[in-house]
């Protein structure tokens, strides 16, 4: 939804409203201060709900507990809401929060436009260099640093992957809107051009329009892959639906999305590239380096998973891939 129009007239509504999408707690090391004996308050902003991202929170804040500090968290969630993005960024300003943690690309995006001077450590982006968010991934010359959510082989690995299992028209969903999903679908088509196969684009504006949007693919691909786009993979359930229902395989971006019901992803777990945005947070709370000096950082693992029962239903011969693959029941 565009709020712009209204933006003005509700702002005070809008903030007593994202109150409710946030929570004030204290790590489990409480008690357990830095030499200084200081309590930092880390403030949390996250685009939206999916499980990636949960996890994503979760590894960077068990990062922070892990190592002693005094930690108070102002976590917020912007429902995928741009709008609540500028709100809860301003606020986390306003408080002068020691180090805000910025979950998914529109979220950091924000908060790096909203301070120059609290530092902030981002996690779940594709493409850091691409958002603005820094010049070089090796060396950030901003406040600005983190891990993303993008390992090199990940992309023409799975497009790869479909070919040998014999598709050649592959469907993707995705919110133009995101940055990062512009930088993704770019990769998927030059992959698939690199391979030989077709790509189908269909674009969605929010969580409402991703059924649809599956259902306008039915007779025109025979794969589906969904990349790490917020607004699609919060409403995977409805692509699986459509691909289980039609019997089209359904390709994803992590691995969280294939635990949820989709069929196969060469992924990593968010819960790591959060916990390594935790460990880059622990250093600049202690001041024992600049943003400067912590370059961006990828996941440092990938690996094929496959969902067997997943591929029960959308009638897939796993016979058809030759890779190594870790099987989920």
């Amino acid at each position: 939804m565009k709020w712009k129009s209204l933006l003005a007239s509700i702002a005070v509504i809008s903030t007593i409203a994202l109150a409710g999408c946030g929570s004030d707690e204290k790590s489990s090391g409480e008690g357990e201060k830095n030499g200084e004996g200081k309590q930092y308050t880390v403030g949390i902003s996250q685009f939206v709900e999916h499980p990636s991202l949960d996890e994503a929170t979760k590894g960077f804040k068990k990062a922070l507990e892990d190592s002693g500090l005094s930690i108070k968290y102002d976590e917020q969630n912007a429902q995928g809401e741009l709008n609540n993005n500028q709100t809860i960024a301003t606020n986390l300003v306003s408080e002068k929060v020691d180090l805000i943690f910025a979950n998914a690309t529109p979220s950091a995006q924000t908060a790096a436009n909203v301070t120059k001077d609290i530092p902030i450590v981002f996690t779940s982006v594709t493409d850091p260099v691409g958002a603005k968010l820094v010049s070089s991934m090796e060396a950030p010359d901003k406040n600005v640093t983190g891990t993303t959510d993008t390992h090199p082989e990940a992309i023409p690995n799975t497009v790869k992957l479909i070919k040998e299992m014999g598709y050649t028209k592959i469907g993707t969903i995705y919110n133009a809107g995101e940055q990062n999903s512009e930088v993704q679908v770019k990769t998927v088509e030059d992959e698939a051009k690199k391979n030989g196969v077709s790509v189908e684009k269909v674009s969605v504006a929010n969580t409402s329009e991703v059924k649809q949007a599956a259902d306008s693919l039915v007779g025109r691909v025979d794969a589906i892959y969904i990349i790490t786009d917020n607004t699609v993979v919060s409403a995977l359930e409805s692509v699986i639906q459509v691909a289980e229902k039609e019997s089209i395989p359904l390709f994803v971006g992590e691995l969280d999305s294939v635990k949820r019901g989709g069929f196969a992803a060469y992924g990593f777990n968010y819960y790591d590239i959060g916990y390594q945005a935790g460990e880059q947070a622990v250093q600049l709370l202690k001041g024992e380096k600049e943003v400067k000096d912590l370059p961006v950082e990828a996941p440092n693992d990938l690996k094929l998973v496959i969902n067997k029962s997943a591929a029960e239903k959308m009638k897939i011969d796993l016979t058809k891939i030759k890779e190594e693959a870790e099987f989920l029941e």
